[in-house]
Parts: C-alpha cells; sequence; structure tokens
C-alpha cells in the first residue's frame, strides 16, 4: 500500500513518519527546493548569516509527545537552551526574565513569585499527561479528565482576567502579557489566557530551546528519519491538482483550505467546499532578519540571558498593540518578538558576527511598512542597536506567503484561532475531507499552529484507522 503527503512542513513530515511505520510505501512532495516550509534557514541576508524563515525558538517542538517519541537526536537534532526561557525589557532600564526552573522563577518574580509557582506546579509535574491533552483534537475523550478541568477552572479566562486575577505587580502582568500575545488574540478574548499558560508551562517543563544550526535541522531530522523508513522526499515537485498524481491509497495534505480547494475541488462535495470556502485567516506578521556586527546593547543586562525577548513594555502597551492587530489597524508601538540565537549558537554566523529574527503582529494582508516602528521599539530598550546593523532582510504578509503557500496574508497559524475555529478545525469534519482517502492535516487542523508535528499525527492516524 502507498500513500502521499503534500506538503514537507513540520506536519507533513510527521504525518509521513506515521504512515511510514505502519509500513506503507510514502512520497512526500514538497514545492520549495528546501524542504520544511515554515522550518526552513536559508541565509537571508549575506552569505554565512543563516536566518530562520519561520519559527526560530521551539518550545512545543521539544514538548512534543510525538516528537519526543522519535530518534530525531540520532539524525542530528541538539537542542540549545538559553539560560533564561525569556526576558522582558522595560523602560528604566531593567528587564523581568523567565526562568526555567520554577524555584529559580518564584525568586526572580518577588511578590508574585508564590502566585506563579502555585499556578504553575500541578501542570509542570503532569507534563507527560498534560500535553497530549492539549495538542489533539478539542473534541476527545481525555484520558486525564480531572487534570484538564482543573486547567480549564483555573485558566479558562482570558490573558488580561488571569493577569489581574492572579499576579499583582506590573512587571509580572506585563511578562505574561507577552506569553499570552503568541496567541495572535486580543488579551481580551477568553483564549489568550490558557495560550499564555501552555507557552508559560512549556518554559518550565521543556524549555524555549532553539536547535543547533537553526529551524533546518529539525526538518533535517525528520527527513532522515523518514529516508531510514523507507520515504522519498521530492522537493521543486508543486502539485497543482490531485489528478495529476499517481494512485495512493492515502493522500494526506499539509495546505491550508484554501490550497485544498484549488487542487482537490473537482473531489470534494458541494456542501464540504463552502464550509472550507468560509474559513477564516487570522492576523500576519511583518518579519525583519538583520545580520549584525556586535550582540544587540540592551539597556538592561538580563536580555543577555535570554535567546527570546519580548519588547512591549507594560500589560498595557501589549494589549493595545495585540487589540489594534485585532481592529484591522497598526500599533504605533507593536510587539515585538526578538530572538538573538548567536549568543548561543555562533554557528548561526561568520566568526564575531550575530543575527537577530523579529517580528510584529499586523492585519492579514497587511502592506504598511512596519520596519521603522519595529527597529525603534528595538532602540527604545537597546540603544545603539542601529549602528550594529550589516544588513537587513524584510518580509511583509505578501512576501512570506511567496515563500511559503502555506502562509496566507502573512497569518503564520495557519487560522485564526478563535474559540470557533478552534473548536471546528477547519470544519466540524477536522482532518477528514469529504473524499474518501484524502485528508488535510496542516496548521488548520487541531491542535493549530506551531511547530510540534501533532496535527500530522493525528491525521494520519485517522487515516489508517480508516484503510
Amino acid at each position: 500500500m502507498s500513500a502521499c503527503v503534500i506538503g514537507s512542513g513540520p506536519n507533513g513530515l510527521a504525518a509521513a513518519i506515521v504512515l511510514a511505520k505502519a509500513g506503507l510505501h510514502v512520497d512526500v512532495y514538497e514545492a520549495e527546493p528546501q524542504p520544511g516550509g515554515a522550518a526552513r534557514t536559508l541565509e537571508l541576508t549575506l552569505p554565512g548569516f543563516h536566518h530562520d524563515f519561520g519559527s526560530a525558538v521551539h518550545p512545543l517542538a521539544a514538548g512534543s509527545p510525538f516528537f519526543s517519541s522519535l530518534p530525531l537526536r540520532d539524525f542530528g537534532l541538539e537542542w540549545i537552551h538559553s539560560p533564561a526561557t525569556v526576558s522582558h525589557p522595560f523602560d528604566d532600564g531593567t528587564a523581568i526574565t523567565l526562568e526555567r526552573d520554577l524555584l529559580d522563577a518564584e525568586a526572580a518574580l518577588g511578590a508574585d513569585g508564590r502566585a506563579w509557582r502555585d499556578l504553575m506546579t500541578p501542570f509542570v509535574e503532569r507534563w507527560a499527561d498534560f500535553v497530549p491533552e492539549i495538542l489533539g483534537p478539542v473534541a476527545h475523550l481525555p484520558r486525564h479528565p480531572f487534570l484538564l478541568a482543573r486547567f480549564g477552572l483555573k485558566t479558562f479566562a482570558s490573558a488580561q482576567t488571569l493577569a489581574h486575577r492572579c499576579f499583582r505587580k506590573p512587571r509580572t502582568k506585563a511578562l505574561f502579557a507577552g506569553l499570552a500575545a503568541h496567541s495572535f488574540l486580543r488579551l481580551d478574548e477568553v483564549l489568550s489566557g490558557p495560550f499564555g499558560m501552555v507557552m508559560a508551562l512549556a518554559a518550565h517543563a521543556v524549555g524555549w530551546p532553539i536547535p543547533r544550526g537553526g529551524a533546518q535541522s529539525i526538518t533535517n531530522a525528520l527527513c532522515g528519519y523518514i529516508s531510514k523508513l523507507g520515504g522519498e522526499i521530492k522537493t521543486s515537485t508543486r502539485i497543482e491538482s490531485l489528478n495529476r498524481l499517481p494512485s495512493y491509497n492515502i493522500i494526506l495534505c499539509d495546505i491550508t483550505p484554501r490550497q485544498l480547494l484549488s487542487i482537490a475541488g473537482d473531489r470534494l462535495s458541494p456542501s464540504y467546499k463552502r464550509r472550507l470556502a468560509r474559513y477564516r485567516y487570522g492576523p500576519g506578521i511583518f518579519k525583519v532578519d538583520y545580520a549584525l556586527n556586535a550582540p544587540i546593547p540592551w539597556r538592561a543586562p538580563e536580555c543577555l540571558r535570554a535567546a527570546t525577548v519580548h519588547l512591549g513594555g507594560s500589560f498595557e502597551e501589549v494589549a493595545a498593540s495585540e487589540k489594534a492587530m485585532g481592529s484591522g489597524q497598526h500599533a504605533e508601538r507593536p510587539f515585538v518578538l526578538l530572538v538573538q540565537p548567536t549568543l548561543f549558537d555562533p554557528t548561526r554566523a561568520p566568526q564575531g558576527m550575530y543575527i537577530a529574527w523579529t517580528y510584529c503582529h499586523v492585519p492579514n494582508g497587511s502592506e504598511v511598512d512596519m520596519l521603522g516602528r519595529i527597529e525603534t521599539q528595538i532602540e527604545r530598550f537597546a540603544p545603539g542597536f542601529k549602528d550594529c546593523i550589516v544588513a537587513r532582510r524584510v518580509f511583509a504578509t505578501r512576501d512570506l506567503q511567496q515563500m511559503d503557500a502555506n502562509l496566507i496574508g502573512g497569518d503564520i497559524m495557519g487560522g485564526a484561532m478563535d474559540l470557533g475555529q478552534t473548536l471546528f478545525r477547519p470544519t466540524s469534519r477536522q482532518y477528514a475531507t469529504s473524499a474518501p482517502g484524502l485528508y488535510i492535516c496542516s496548521a488548520s487542523t487541531p491542535p493549530g499552529g506551531g511547530v510540534h508535528g501533532m496535527c500530522g499525527y493525528h491525521a494520519a492516524r485517522l487515516a489508517l484507522s480508516r484503510l
């Protein structure tokens, strides 16, 4: 029996591994010359500077139940942990850090330390039980119902409500705002609270590591394992129509609903096509990669301890930035996510040189140039940053979609992550389509965005169960 996977992002590769381990011959088709989708590392600025095209820090990859079960280290994957997981600077020249160890975090957070530890401990201690529950379909029979219920009771609220209910100090609230902002939701939306919690829990349970050599190392390890299992990766092979493929028992598509309609429309029922057409994409990003001649000159030395730095100031500022995005506007002071990999992995740049990776949130399909606002935010906390720039590469939303067709309008989450599309993603069928043997396994299915492979894992298991 044979199967094919269209798209070689982490979810597509995860699906291919599940199918190959079940004994099927698997072909993976990738439109671009290099596999990985958003998990690619490229010389985007100058030769020798290796930048991550998509995600740069990988708590969910390190914490993925499926990836953790694979021998990826045997295929070159090595995680690097910075001393602190996240740093969040303020205008007074200081910064708050999120320490990986819960006791260290309690000490670092001062008056809020005990509240933070009490909130996190029950789920960090049972991470191995907890994470499979949240990285799967929302509608499932939980193996640990009381643990999941406890999480819901404690965290099912907006980030705004959760932060003000649990913490007293503005600095701790700002730290939590930065974590919750990874959700691409306004901080007064109900799912922003649980999302922020998951990001915090991952920091304590598995860290926020970077892969040595960049995100491509994750892709290369997955591809290496697929090859060992007998699978084949076919790059520079864009699939315009499923009718041009050889005959396969199973087809899994690591693509979004828009592409699925384009390549498989004649196989899908009219009602299913209508539901796919109603699928909503989420906000996009405006991304900048930098080649630097020196480390970023942070006013707060604590920022040099973390690979990830959140630039947004107070909780209120971060919330205002995300509210603007959610309203179709562009914040004057955007919340900026910044990663500085070469402080901890010097192989990513020529000797004595550095890279930085940044983005801010913008409305889907935005054409507004946010470069000046991003660099103003960085200079706010690191005066002299612009003097360190050797080269930069700017990606507006359309540029991202040109490099990865799944990034519709610059959306890196595979579709809006609000309550409705979390429950029914992309439709009530989830991974299945109306066509027998055809499945969707991208971030447009549960559990959604992130480099964890669980969309592909669950889709492939469903496909195998229906053979």
